[in-house]
């Protein structure tokens, strides 16, 4: 057998997390038995479905890497075959016509909750023989009365359910549109589903689509229903807690892998392993080992793994991710130095690629303002002797190599009597604004000969202006 799973988010908003975390874990269990994955867009919500929202996905999908063997499929472009299962359904007696009112629904449920009953469909159109002129039915699934129904579920065991509290649902509206319910048992029969993998807020519905399947002659998936994720206050994780579309992670310095690092963690664990490659993911990965108690979402943790990611990771893998970033501070890459060679100086200093990015535009932009807290400290009339030494120093170098260059700010500050903090601050306040820089020979060789004389001119010129005019 095959193993065959899918991801089937409605396309109504971004792909968030718990949707991707979904996604990754069926993801996971197909390439881990050599199974296929399948990607179907549940879009039969037509007031709330979206282009938008589709791209939206399938962005999210493509950047966090996890590719999909078959689809992406939409329920839209299959509303005939869900009308001809429904119309089989009506023929074999497991599906009727009902002509109630929504004023006679809400009657029927206002009357049960006044009698301190669950409110439910009691089924008064099941054995209606005539229908109601002037109105346009819904049809419902009839549902067994008696016996129960048990749902096997890979993570959380057996869980019955009593066809006695389930009612008879509705699998097609007034209009002819298909229900959830009828048509994610329709697509899984089709697209051949051995396991479900999705969200536990959904374990309710397994018992009605299982008396579809049996309805259908046909055996169900697998079932596994993951616990959800709350934020760190111990409440169902929302946009309250920050960032939960997948795409806002990257919008804010995150690597893909990282993320998946942390998502494959949220409820499963391979003893006290905490970094995986996406190899060791797929090796030890079982969705039997996955926690039945919700996971917490950790923003500190997912920053401490992003950061491991961005240390150790190659440096190519990281200039492909920040280029988008540099992009999004006007910033072309190409216009400067390799932007592997920054990434170099810069990856055991960040913790996002947006802090990288935001650190590395001395780079690629002169410098024509300077942090006001770390110019009148560093750039004084005392520094002014020191900036012009070190710019003749420095423009007699024969070879501009970070060697060179750390031998001639360790010489001028032996000759002048200063510590070497006191020669390389005024230098890194000239060519970044700031104080704060890889280390300043390495930096200096990558930035060049040109721009570092033009920056130390600059920072010069500022003592003057702001320093020398007041003395």
């Amino acid at each position: 057998m095959t193993i065959r799973t899918r991801f089937a988010p409605s396309p109504t908003g971004y792909l968030h997390v718990g949707g991707a975390r979904t996604a990754l874990f069926s993801w996971l269990y197909a390439r881990k038995h050599g199974g296929k994955f399948v990607l179907r867009i549940e879009d039969t919500d037509l007031e709330r479905s979206t282009e938008e929202s589709v791209n939206a996905i399938l962005e999210g999908m493509t950047w966090l890497g996890l590719e999909y063997d078959e689809g992406p499929f939409y329920q839209t472009h299959r509303f005939d075959r869900y009308k001809d299962v429904i119309a089989k359904l009506l023929s074999q007696g497991d599906a009727y016509c009902c002509y109630c009112s929504k004023d006679e629904l809400d009657a029927m449920r206002e009357q049960q909750r006044a009698n301190k009953e669950k409110p439910r469909y009691d089924g008064r159109c099941r054995h209606l023989t005539t229908p109601r002129d002037g109105v346009q039915p819904v049809v419902r699934f009839k549902n067994p009365l008696e016996g129960s129904v048990i749902v096997k579920d890979v993570v959380k065991g057996d869980v019955e359910f009593q066809n006695s509290e389930l009612d008879d649902l509705v699998i097609a509206r007034p209009d002819g549109t298909p229900t959830y319910n009828l048509t994610v048992v329709v697509d899984d029969l089709d697209m051949g589903m051995t396991h479900v993998i999705r969200g536990d807020d959904h374990l309710n519905n397994s018992p009605r689509q299982i008396n579809i399947f049996k309805a259908l002659g046909a055996e169900p998936p697998v079932f596994a229903h993951l616990p959800m994720i709350l934020g760190d206050d111990g409440a169902r994780l929302s946009k309250r807690h920050g960032a939960v579309g997948v795409m806002s992670f990257r919008d804010d310095g995150f690597l893909p892998e990282a993320l998946l690092n942390y998502l494959v963690r949220l409820g499963w664990s391979h003893g006290d392993q905490e970094i995986f490659t996406i190899d060791e993911m797929v090796q030890f990965f079982d969705i039997k080992n996955v926690n039945k108690s919700a996971s917490s979402f950790n923003t500190d943790k997912l920053l401490w793994l992003n950061q491991q990611y961005i240390k150790t990771s190659s440096p190519e893998h990281i200039a492909h991710h920040l280029s988008w970033h540099m992009g999004s501070l006007g910033i072309d890459p190409t216009q400067g130095p390799e932007l592997t060679k920054v990434v170099v100086l810069q990856q055991e200093r960040a913790k996002t690629l947006v802090e990288m990015a935001t650190n590395s535009v001395f780079f690629y932009k002169e410098i024509t303002e300077f942090d006001d807290k770390a110019a009148r400290k560093n750039l004084t009339i005392d520094s002014l002797v020191l900036l012009d030494d070190m710019q003749s120093r420095l423009s007699a170098l024969s070879e501009w190599l970070a060697e060179p260059i750390h031998v001639q700010i360790k010489d001028c500050s032996v000759e002048r009597g200063v510590g070497m903090g006191k020669v390389a601050q005024p230098i890194r306040v000239a060519i970044t604004g700031n104080t704060m820089s890889p280390p300043l020979d390495l930096t200096l060789e990558l930035l060049g000969r040109e721009r570092t004389l033009a920056a130390i001119t600059l920072a010069k010129k500022w003592v003057k202006d702001n320093v020398e005019a007041q003395a």
